[in-house]
């Protein structure tokens, strides 16, 4: 297929994070850009400032021909969906998102960032800091930069690139990438793979997908019986243990980190990292490792580390005084709660910490209600949200309500999206950290406009 062939790109679901980042790429390659999403989100808005054409209602549209117009779909996009099925009843040629970003990917030399956790914080960084060592870099974002205020970093078409691998769908199988990483490989998705076995040998698939002669760089506590290949090198990195590639004298301080890497025989020291917790010093010395694979600069490598600003929602710093810190962060996974309030607890050791999550999906909430209350149990207050469904219908028996009466914190109580904002206004707030996927997000500002 060659995409060059195609003046129009119609993307069914614009608005998330994976669709905008494409169609940004080829909006500035000065395709004509359309696309449906049933919100008006902020995102949505921004691109239609940058000349793209939304609409949020399903309709039939028949302003294309087919010979110079591709479909792009996203997986979160029902099969009922009017206008998808419309497009694939008229023979149009259709891809979805995974499949339109390797298509992009295959004449290139691509790092592919894969793992059911840091993939967004990881692929950034590695972005960032080729950008500031001025390699020609593109990149693909599952989130927004704010170094660069934007999901997508453009490159020349000789580029290098980089992606998030998403697992999600399986999508990730449509990459061949030189260089891979599997930041980690817990239980996660489990509507889609059914069990843990089957999510693993998914990534197993995706290992054997790197180019012969390619890198693995592979979180220490991964088994490398994950990878079945003699063909690849395979680099392990940790923060605790001694391997190929080693962060040591982790020091927090406030709002930063800092430590000192080991890469094989070769000593770097004094990395500062603006960001909390010891699972995003891991993130770094994932992008620190590939960089050093490039060769790149190690003063480049430690101003790129210590330049980078994050990702909006990833573990994102609202508000931070001797008052009141609030800290709002994508978490969405017991893991990744846990790993969350444990780095806040850290950086503002005796004081309280209240967090408000709100659950993503039905499926997820049921397969690990459990780990959900344990972790949650780690805060000293929780206010819990109702459980935002996206893309699924309610599950019997699993509610907030159900999640609730197994967290043991001091205080907790059930909550919702609009009376949230009202109740934290009239608590005593020490440190606030806001944790979920879902359209929680909306609430970061108001908070943030109360709590100041």
């Amino acid at each position: 297929m060659n995409l060059n062939q195609y003046k129009n790109i119609y993307f069914i679901g614009i608005g998330g994070i994976g669709m905008s980042a494409l169609a940004r790429y080829f909006n500035n390659k000065e395709v004509n850009i359309f696309g449906y999403d049933r919100t008006s989100s902020d995102l949505c808005l921004q691109l239609e400032q940058e000349g793209m054409r939304i609409h949020y209602t399903e309709e039939i549209n028949d302003l294309f021909s087919k010979e110079d117009t591709l479909i792009v779909y996203t997986p979160a996009i029902p099969e009922s969906n009017l206008e998808l099925t419309h497009f694939r009843k008229d023979n149009y040629t259709i891809l979805k998102r995974s499949e339109l970003l390797g298509k992009i990917t295959e004449n290139h030399f691509t790092i592919a960032v894969a793992g059911t956790h840091g993939k967004t914080t990881t692929s950034t960084m590695i972005s960032h800091i080729l950008h500031n060592s001025d390699i020609d870099t593109t990149a693909f974002l599952g989130g927004i930069s704010s170094n660069y205020n934007s999901n997508v970093i453009l490159g020349s078409e000789n580029s290098i690139v980089v992606v998030e691998a998403d697992e999600f769908d399986k999508s990730f199988l449509t990459l061949n990438p030189d260089i891979a990483i599997i930041t980690s490989v817990d239980a996660d998705h489990l509507d889609i793979y059914g069990t843990k076995e089957n999510l693993l040998s998914t990534f197993t698939r995706f290992t054997n997908n790197i180019k012969s002669g390619g890198t693995l760089f592979l979180e220490e506590n991964i088994d490398s019986t994950l990878v079945c290949r003699e063909d690849i090198k395979l680099i392990k990195y940790s923060t605790k243990s001694k391997t190929n590639c080693t962060a040591n004298n982790l020091q927090i301080k406030n709002n930063s980190i800092s430590f000192d890497v080991k890469l094989m025989e070769k000593n770097i020291t004094g990395f500062c990292l603006n960001m909390g917790g010891e699972y995003n010093v891991s993130n770094a010395l994932a992008a620190i490792s590939v960089s050093n694979l490039l060769d790149l600069d190690k003063d480049k490598i430690k101003e790129g580390v210590s330049s980078f600003k994050g990702i909006r929602r990833r573990f994102e710093t609202q508000i931070s005084n001797k008052n009141i810190v609030f800290i709002d962060d994508y978490a969405h996974h017991p893991k990744e709660i846990s790993e969350s309030i444990t780095a806040v607890k850290q950086m503002y050791p005796n004081r309280e910490v209240t967090v408000v999550f709100q659950p993503h999906l039905y499926s997820r909430t049921s397969d690990f209600m459990d780990e959900f209350a344990s972790s949650l149990s780690l805060a000293d207050n929780l206010l819990l949200l109702e459980i935002y469904a996206a893309r699924e219908q309610k599950i019997t028996g699993v509610s907030s309500s159900v999640l609730l009466e197994k967290c043991k914190n001091n205080q907790k109580e059930l909550t919702d999206l609009i009376s949230v904002v009202d109740v934290v206004q009239k608590k005593n707030i020490d440190v606030l950290l806001t944790l979920g996927a879902g359209d929680i997000s909306t609430i970061v500002e108001p908070l943030k406009n109360i709590l100041s």
